[in-house]
């Protein structure tokens, strides 16, 4: 006889976040570390509205816990790409 599994959840398939609620004591250096398992574990291409709804879904978290900035800290832009170097940064135009 086999048991029905409950659907994965959309917003964390692995209950990596909701389980990071739950660790006394974890650090900011786990949730990151949590935080990138997690990003790696959806399908979406852009996380943003997942973030959003995962702090809606932990909003009675205590304000500082450490899940709830790396959260914050995830809905954040990313640094704007620009160019590094390379030959045109060395050769004067002309």
């Amino acid at each position: 006889m086999t048991t029905a599994r409950a659907p994965a959840d959309p917003f964390d398939p692995k209950n990596l976040i909701r389980e990071a609620y739950r660790i006394e004591g974890i650090t900011d250096a786990e949730c990151r570390s949590i935080l990138v398992d997690w990003a790696l574990s959806i399908s979406a291409p852009d996380p943003r509205p997942l973030i959003e709804a995962l702090l809606a879904r932990h909003a009675d978290a205590p304000q500082d816990h450490p899940m709830t900035a790396v959260l914050h800290e995830g809905l954040g832009q990313g640094a704007t790409p620009r160019r590094r170097g390379g030959r045109a940064a060395r050769v004067p135009q002309g």
